[in-house]
């Protein structure tokens, strides 16, 4: 198996490099269960955001980095948006998205009590990779929907061309293959 060796500030990891489509392969870079790469990399994300109020990511791998970051942070709550509308849900916003991994349409769900909350708070859109920056779009659609101000987009890693963005925060460059 190919493999690609990264250093993210002083931290490296061999990521398998797996291809999602016909003429593309990537790197694949999973944080779920890698505490020692979430608990080491927050603070020095954490560093490079404005003041904001909330941190929101789309589920799932951003899960784990805005635990850390709003531990480090000192904030008392972070928002999810979900993949599929749960039952509990009250008066959900919902978005659709097509992203580089899942390569088929997805649907970010926010909570009509999330939304409600951040209506006027300044926000950070938090996630582990930003590539194509489709999921991060359809989130900030629908955090704008709710009436928050996005003042960050930011991830460990920016893949491919999206390294070259001035509009986003991240740590270290990922190539395409």
């Amino acid at each position: 198996m190919k493999t690609f060796e990264i250093d993210i500030k002083g931290l490296k990891r061999v990521l398998p490099i797996v291809k999602v489509a016909e003429d593309l392969k990537i790197a694949s870079f999973d944080i779920l269960g890698d505490t020692e790469l979430v608990t080491y990399l927050a603070p020095l994300l954490a560093e490079k955001l404005p003041e904001i109020d909330y941190i929101v990511t789309a589920e799932a791998k951003g899960i784990p980095l805005i635990h850390e970051l709003s531990k480090v942070l000192n904030m008392d709550k972070y928002i999810v948006a979900r993949k599929s509308i749960k039952p509990y849900m009250q008066n959900p916003l919902v978005k659709k998205v097509t992203s580089i991994t899942t390569q088929k349409e997805q649907t970010l769900c926010l909570d009509g009590t999330d939304a409600a909350l951040l209506n006027g708070k300044s926000v950070a859109i938090i996630d582990d990779v930003i590539s194509t920056g489709e999921s991060m779009c359809a989130l900030e659609e629908l955090l704008e929907e709710t009436g928050a101000n996005v003042l960050a987009k930011a991830a460990l890693l920016a893949e491919g061309s999206a390294a070259e963005r001035t509009d986003i925060i991240f740590l270290e460059k990922l190539p395409l293959f």
